[in-house]
C-alpha cells in the first residue's frame, strides 16, 4: 500500500482540559480542520477534546480506496478509549458521515454523556445513493463543499472512489438498525437548505432513537458543512450549553 502524507491542516487535534472530555467527528472527504472552530471554542470552556483524521482522509482521494467504513468506525474508537484516559464523562459529536458513526459508536458505548449530530446522514444521499450499484467508474466528482459563506476554504478532495461511497451507504444501512439502542441526551442541528444531506435525515433519527431527552435545531443561514459556516458560533455556543447541561449525573441535575 502506498503511503501518502498527510495534507497542511489536516492533522488530528487534541486539547487537554478538565475529566470532561469531547470526541468530535469530520466527515466523508474532510478532514478536522472542519470541527477545529467547533473544537476550539469547546476547549475554551475547559473541556478536553479530541478530533482524529479518519483513514483515508486529508491525504490524497487515491488513499481512501483502501479502507472500509469499520476502519472509521475503528479511529473513533480509539479517540474514545484516548479520552477515558483522561476523562471520567465523554461526549461525541459528528459532522455528516462524522454524525453516522458518532451514533454507531454510542449504541455500543452506553455511558457515553451526549451525542451532537451537524447534518447527520442515515438515510439518503442523493448525490451517492445513485452510485450504490455502480463500480464505475473508478472515481467521481466531488464538487466544491457545501458552504453558504464562500470566504471559507475546507480542506477536501475534488473526488471520492466509488469504493468508499459503498462504504458510506453500508455504513448508514447498519447504523439505522442500532438506533433504538440509544438513549441519551442527543441535540441534531439540521440545516434548512442542504445540498448534500436532506434534512429528513436528521427528522429521521429523532424519530428511530430512543433518548427521551432530544432537540433539533434549525440553521437558517449555512448549508452542508454548518460547522464551518454562518452559524458556526450559534453551533457552538448551543454545543457548550448541551455539554454545560448533561456533563452532570441525574443526582446531581435534581439537587439543583
Amino acid at each position: 500500500m502506498r503511503a501518502y502524507s498527510v495534507l497542511q491542516g489536516a492533522h488530528p487535534f487534541f486539547f487537554k482540559g478538565n475529566h470532561i472530555g469531547v470526541l468530535i467527528s469530520h466527515g466523508f472527504v474532510g478532514t478536522p480542520q472542519s470541527v477545529a472552530f467547533l473544537g476550539k471554542c469547546i476547549a475554551a470552556q475547559g473541556y478536553t477534546v479530541y478530533a482524529p483524521r479518519l483513514k483515508g482522509h486529508g491525504t490524497h482521494y487515491k488513499d481512501m480506496e483502501a479502507y472500509t467504513y469499520h476502519d472509521w468506525l475503528n479511529g473513533l474508537e480509539d479517540g474514545y478509549q484516548l479520552l477515558r484516559k483522561h476523562c471520567n464523562k465523554i461526549f461525541i459529536i459528528g459532522q455528516s458521515m462524522g454524525g453516522t458513526l458518532a451514533l454507531h459508536l454510542t449504541s455500543k458505548h452506553p455511558s457515553i454523556a451526549g451525542v451532537i449530530l451537524i447534518n447527520a446522514a442515515m438515510t439518503s444521499i442523493p448525490g451517492m445513493d445513485a452510485f450504490n450499484s455502480i463500480h464505475k467508474p473508478r472515481f467521481i466528482e466531488e464538487g466544491a463543499p457545501d458552504i453558504k459563506d464562500k470566504s471559507v476554504f475546507e480542506i477536501t478532495y475534488a473526488k471520492a472512489p466509488i469504493k468508499a461511497i459503498h462504504q458510506v451507504l453500508g455504513l448508514m444501512e447498519d447504523t439505522r438498525a442500532r438506533l433504538a439502542n440509544i438513549t441519551c441526551p442527543l441535540l441534531v442541528f439540521k440545516s434548512k437548505e442542504d445540498h448534500v444531506v436532506p434534512p429528513a435525515n436528521s427528522d429521521y433519527i429523532m424519530n428511530q432513537v430512543q433518548s427521551p431527552l432530544k432537540e433539533t435545531v434549525t440553521l437558517y443561514n449555512s448549508y452542508h458543512v454548518a460547522s464551518m459556516d454562518f452559524d458556526k458560533e450559534f453551533v457552538a455556543e448551543k454545543c457548550c450549553t448541551f455539554i454545560k447541561k448533561f456533563q452532570m449525573n441525574e443526582r446531581e441535575i435534581k439537587i439543583l
